[in-house]
């Protein structure tokens, strides 16, 4: 048995799945993100941890255009006082702000991210640290002609010992829950 088949041709599938009763209940969209009136002054937020990379570290420096030898050669960094390369502070600050939207309570409901108003960086971070940040809600400001409120976030961000590395506080922006 000799068909012609055409050069491009489209496959049937016959087989049809057996069908499934569901109840009928309306699917909510799914929101994580917190709304402005969710929160509450004290409030603690916990994120994941991450490892501190030498690629993190080159990167950054080319992202950034920061090749400080306290960054990026080891030779030089072993003469320093810190005896090793040392994570950009910039980088640091930026994977705890990656960390704490990870955890979601910003998302969907975020307007924007206002200020730094505060930042101290009080300890190396070198490759192979492990960092997590520790959120906590210092103030909250209604803002009704944005449509939300002011949150002032007092971060920490840790080592895997424990100690503070750096902190400071955050404004971000964000919306009311809708009427």
């Amino acid at each position: 048995m000799n068909e012609e088949r055409p050069s491009s041709f489209m496959l049937e599938f016959t087989h049809t799945p057996p069908a499934r009763s569901l109840p009928d209940m309306p699917t909510p969209p799914i929101q994580r993100g917190m709304y402005f009136e969710d929160f509450q002054i004290g409030h603690q937020i916990v994120t994941t941890s991450r490892t501190i990379t030498e690629t993190d570290i080159v990167n950054f420096a080319g992202l950034s255009g920061d090749y400080n030898q306290i960054h990026i050669d080891a030779e030089f960094a072993r003469t320093t006082g810190f005896g090793q390369r040392v994570a950009h502070g910039l980088l640091v600050l930026s994977i705890a702000s990656g960390l704490a939207v990870q955890t979601g309570f910003m998302e969907g409901t975020i307007i924007a991210f206002r200020e730094i108003n505060t930042w101290k960086f009080s300890l190396p971070v070198v490759i192979g640290d492990t960092i997590h940040t520790v959120l906590e809600i210092a103030e909250t400001k209604a803002l009704r002609r944005l449509g939300g409120g002011a949150i002032d976030i007092k971060l920490t961000v840790h080592n895997q010992r424990g100690e503070s590395v750096m902190s400071g506080m955050w404004t971000v922006l964000i919306a009311s829950r809708p009427q």
